[in-house]
């Protein structure tokens, strides 16, 4: 019976490395140069790096009305 789910689990395997073998992959000098371009060109939306105002930043802390 073990050599019988043995043979299942390596049938298995060779199927998922043969799944992974057919991906189409991307360099890692192609993916960063692709990411520091879409960086540059977002840049400018975001709060991070322009800030936000004051009226529009939902961390703000909230004012507390009291009546007296």
């Amino acid at each position: 019976m073990s050599g019988s789910s043995n043979v299942v689990a390596m049938k298995k395997a060779v199927k998922q490395l043969r799944l992974e073998a057919g991906i189409n992959r991307v360099k890692v000098s192609q993916a960063a140069a692709d990411l520091q371009q879409y960086c540059l060109q977002n840049a400018q939306h975001d709060p991070l790096l322009t800030g936000m105002s004051s009226s529009n930043n939902p961390f703000r802390p909230q004012k507390v009305c009291s009546f007296l």
